[in-house]
């Protein structure tokens, strides 16, 4: 119960601080916007499909997972800044849970990304999209899990370099291999066989190809499944690591 309270007036605080100042939510969809106006009708004719619905069902769910990796590496930078304004410093003498100062802001991340998901998907309904909704409920699910882990991965870091300028670099370096053996933005099948067995060992690929099967209606597909089970796994993991990071800094 405590660990619950705890979280939730973490949360309830970086809300506030957050819908302060929403323009940063129109900030993250900024990028996944221009690849749907600008990428996305390039895909018809060079995926070959039949009709723009088949396209969008494609490139759609690779957008929002590659909006959920980004979105949430990148936000160890806010945690910087707090540690260096002493919020974290000023937690040591709260008696509230270390676990609880991680969960309350990567919630926050996870509730902000699932709002940008709702707007991309809208837009993209749009342009002739269409999915099952409990099936895009589903995907959103993959997408928080995600997003939850590379947030608390992306505040771990943040804890342990204490540097935008270490932050930056690590993260970027993180982030391109993952984009590109994910399948992000055009489907690994069109790959070498020697890039999909790469890509077999980059979780964020299973991912990407669970939300795929969600968006085309394939309820049953393994993929589905097994990416919900490994970003399950990882999350915890990563949440895991990080609340130990969060309780050495504020001991």
């Amino acid at each position: 119960m405590k660990l619950a309270r705890d979280t939730s007036l973490i949360f309830q605080r970086q809300m506030m601080l957050l819908l302060r100042n929403p323009v940063w939510i129109l900030v993250g969809v900024f990028q996944p916007v221009m690849y749907l106006l600008l990428f996305a009708p390039l895909l018809k004719p060079a995926l070959q499909v039949n009709s723009n619905a088949e396209a969008y069902q494609i490139f759609v769910p690779g957008l929002l997972v590659l909006l959920a990796i980004f979105g949430g590496l990148f936000q160890g930078f806010g945690l910087i800044a707090e540690l260096r304004a002493g919020v974290i410093e000023r937690s040591r003498v709260t008696p509230v849970s270390r676990l609880a100062l991680l969960l309350g802001r990567s919630l926050r991340d996870v509730v902000s990304l699932i709002a940008q998901a709702v707007i991309i998907t809208l837009l993209a309904l749009l342009f002739g999209l269409s999915v099952y909704l409990g099936n895009l409920l589903l995907a959103y699910l993959m997408l928080a899990l995600i997003s939850l882990m590379t947030s608390a991965l992306s505040y771990g870091v943040a804890l342990v370099v204490k540097s935008e300028d270490a932050l930056a670099p690590l993260m970027n370096t993180v982030a391109q291999p993952v984009l590109l053996l994910s399948g992000i933005l055009l489907p690994l099948t069109f790959a070498p066989g020697w890039l999909q067995g790469v890509a077999n060992w980059n979780p964020f690929s299973w991912a990407v190809n669970g939300t795929r099967a969600l968006f085309r209606g394939d309820l049953g597909s393994p993929d589905v499944w097994q990416g919900l089970l490994i970003m399950a796994v990882l999350a915890v993991l990563a949440v895991l690591w990080a609340a130990r990071e969060f309780a050495r800094s504020v001991r």
